[in-house]
């Protein structure tokens, strides 16, 4: 199955992120770069933005974003609705995320992780199924209710901020 792949990191992801755009590509599948475009220092939490947009868009099914660590970048890519962003270093929860819990970005470490390590998670990530198993989707159904939850509530949080109440 070829899907459309948004791709983007940070400064310190930049030299992974060439190898992963080379390797989506070489499986068939179309790839966006979402950047960045060299190694001059930029804010992860960017990249994160811009790959939520492409999911969120419908621009990309799946998305990889990668960072020194890929900590932050799993951080903000989870803060936008429908984004689930998981922080992968080995096979298993590369394809087990995307299986139970329907992730759809695969973060990784440019820092922690070698070149084909990141080959062979990229491969994982892409090549899973979501699960339709009704205890997935009952789990799944929990974390969309927190998602709705929290979103009511920061809408709250910024009208009384802004003066405009409830």
């Amino acid at each position: 199955m070829n899907m459309q792949i948004a791709v983007a990191s940070d400064h310190a992801g930049f030299w992974l992120k060439g190898k992963v755009l080379e390797d989506l590509a070489g499986l068939g599948h179309k790839v966006e770069d979402l950047g960045t475009r060299d190694t001059s220092p930029v804010d992860y939490p960017d990249f994160a933005e811009a790959v939520a947009a492409a999911i969120r868009g419908k621009r990309a099914e799946r998305a990889v974003l990668l960072c020194g660590s890929g900590v932050g970048a799993s951080v903000a890519a989870n803060k936008f609705p429908g984004i689930r962003a998981g922080l992968c270093h080995d096979t298993y929860s590369a394809h087990q995320g995307v299986e139970h819990d329907h992730m759809n970005v695969l973060v990784l470490g440019a820092r922690v992780i070698g070149e084909e390590l990141a080959h062979e998670l990229v491969r994982a990530f892409v090549n899973a199924k979501e699960s339709q198993e009704e205890r997935h989707l009952r789990r799944l159904a929990k974390v969309y209710a927190f998602e709705a939850k929290c979103g009511q509530e920061a809408a709250g949080t910024l009208s009384k901020a802004s003066g405009r109440g409830d």
